[in-house]
């Protein structure tokens, strides 16, 4: 059994949500130049100041509590249903968000700006998480195992 520390929520999503917030954002800056409007997402949003601090936190705490339900379906192995339902859920309400902002000032490219940078952030989650988490790895055995 290893460490606390090793294992430890806090740690693990803090860096995980900095990398997805970063990534997101970054995302959100490139797509609004490579239009010719600059932080125009940013602005519809609040402003770069208030959209960005409230876009970490809200990455911070998201990927908080998915390595909290990781940790949690590797002791607890149903957990892993409720990891991937609630994960269905958000992508769902992103969709939803997706929407309502295509009508409230983004336009068509809503969905390139919010959902595909959703998408880019939940990819890199996913790597970031298969590769660096032990349940990563028990997943690429498991597989490995049935390929034999």
């Amino acid at each position: 059994m290893q460490s606390s520390r090793t294992h430890s929520s806090l740690r693990e999503g803090t860096r995980l949500g900095l990398v997805v917030a970063t990534t997101i954002w970054l995302w959100l800056a490139a797509v609004d130049s490579v239009v010719g409007q600059p932080f125009h997402t940013f602005a519809v949003l609040g402003g770069v100041a208030l959209f960005t601090g409230v876009h970490y936190a809200l990455n911070w705490l998201y990927a908080v509590l998915i390595v909290w339900a990781i940790h949690g379906a590797a002791r607890e192995p149903s957990l892993v249903m409720g990891v991937g339902f609630g994960f269905v859920i958000i992508e769902f309400g992103f969709a939803m968000l997706t929407v309502l902002l295509s009508h409230l000032g983004l336009g068509e490219l809503a969905w390139v700006r919010i959902l595909g940078g959703n998408l880019v952030g939940a990819t890199v989650a996913s790597i970031l998480l298969l590769r660096t988490h032990p349940l990563g790895r028990q997943i690429r055995a498991a597989e490995a195992q049935e390929r034999e």
